[in-house]
């Protein structure tokens, strides 16, 4: 097989590199097109440009795969830990048992925040939205870490500046929600471990005692895996463009999470909670809307089935519906919300349209399901979602400045007016 493509421009021909990854897929090297003919591609939404060449996550939607750094998302939410694999994705493989335990220790040092950030907190109203105070708190470690601007930092450096931010992340998140709420913050619980002490400074309050359910905790743990990458998609991408200007890792982080604040991308599972919260409000029949969502004609569209990408099943969905039954048959919740998804979730798996079409219900239907159930609110569904996809952002932001990759620049087709003559005031 040729490893050049041929391309036919203006009577000429031009040779164009073929690309081959390592899981054989295919890419044409357009890199020189503008420079030897004058002719740029035209991609909306890049949905058929490859951005990067990226060795983190790769991701196969026609059959269903996911791997972290080659190992299947199956194996790593089965076996390892959410910090397992943020090292794993952050340093390329997977830690021995002294290497972990050195990483837990620092994360672990680092879990406080500076105690001027409550100024921050108490300068949004009660009724920000989370994802804006998170947005900003990341935002200004730069303000408390300066050397982290500096573009040439040693590699030791940077690996500090890695930790703070896993370490400090769930604090923030906890603290944007305590505002929110109009709670007391938590300092962090350096005794438990990474989901529990979030979930600690999350629930805890001073009038009562709160001891971390493992059963939860477990299942957030697998949460935040299934979320720690998932390929260039929207908020990826615009970490490693960000940080290709050269931008601190805070810098590039808080866009990545203002990107994923988009109702497009990140909303997905608490758009799922606000159907089932529709369903209930018309009487909660779903038999009815399972019919309206086989209606071509119906503008009613089920949230949380199917995937953009994945064209036969979302892998993480299958582990995370195990989880899902655990904490809903540990905390035994009666909630008419979810009885409600336990319906559309029956029909879906058993009705030939659905199964036809593939319409399964993905990882976003489950986790908002149990984000529900362990009392998390709908508006601090997309915090969760950060949290989880932090050590992707960080492992992208890392492997785009190794590599040395130029500031991202996209061209345009320019659509606007030819050149005009400019009339003065009067004229016009």
């Amino acid at each position: 097989m040729s490893d050049k493509a041929e391309l036919i421009l203006d009577g000429k021909k031009i040779e164009l590199p073929i690309v081959t990854g390592s899981e054989n897929e295919k890419a044409i090297d357009i890199s020189s097109l503008r420079a030897s003919t004058g002719y740029i591609t035209l991609d909306r939404g890049f949905k058929n440009t490859g951005s990067t060449s990226s060795s983190i996550t790769f991701l196969d939607g026609e059959k269903g795969i996911l791997r972290y750094r080659g190992y299947s998302i199956e194996d790593l939410a089965e076996n390892a830990s959410f910090l397992e694999v943020s090292y794993l994705l952050i340093y390329g493989e997977l830690p021995d048992k002294t290497a972990l335990e050195s990483y837990k220790k620092e994360i672990t040092y680092h879990t406080l925040i500076h105690e001027d950030i409550k100024n921050i907190i108490d300068g949004f109203p009660s009724n920000s939205h989370p994802m804006g105070v998170l947005c900003s708190l990341v935002s200004s470690l730069t303000a408390f870490y300066p050397e982290s601007l500096d573009p040439n930092r040693s590699a030791n450096e940077v690996d500090q500046t890695v930790k703070r931010l896993i370490a400090k992340m769930p604090t923030m998140a906890a603290w944007a929600y305590k505002n929110k709420v109009g709670h007391r913050a938590n300092y962090p619980d350096n005794s438990l471990d990474y989901c529990s002490n979030f979930l600690k400074m999350m629930f805890a309050v001073p009038s009562e005692e709160y001891e971390v359910d493992p059963v939860i905790a477990n299942a957030l743990d697998k949460l935040l895996i299934l979320h720690a990458d998932h390929e260039q998609n929207c908020s990826t991408a615009t970490v490693r463009v960000v940080g290709s200007s050269h931008a601190s890792l805070y810098a590039s982080i808080s866009a990545g999470i203002s990107a994923l604040w988009g109702p497009l991308h990140g909303g997905a599972n608490q758009a799922v909670i606000e159907m089932l919260e529709a369903i209930q409000a018309d009487g909660g029949d779903v038999q009815k809307y399972m019919a309206k969502a086989k209606d071509k004609d119906d503008p009613f569209r089920l949230m949380g089935f199917g995937h953009r990408v994945y064209k036969n099943f979302d892998p993480r969905a299958k582990i995370i519906k195990k989880a899902a039954d655990e904490v809903l048959a540990k905390l035994g919740i009666d909630d008419p919300i979810l009885e409600i998804a336990k319906g559309l979730e029956e029909v879906a798996l058993n009705d030939e349209y659905f199964i036809e079409r593939k319409l399964y219900p993905n990882v976003d239907f489950y986790s908002g399901i149990i984000y529900r159930a362990i009392g998390i609110p709908t508006s601090m569904f997309t915090v969760m979602f950060a949290l989880g996809r932090l050590p992707g952002w960080i492992a992208q932001w890392k492997e785009m400045r190794l590599q040395n990759e130029p500031i991202g620049r996209p061209r345009q087709v320019y659509t606007g007016e030819v050149k005009r003559e400019f009339k003065t005031i009067e004229e016009r």
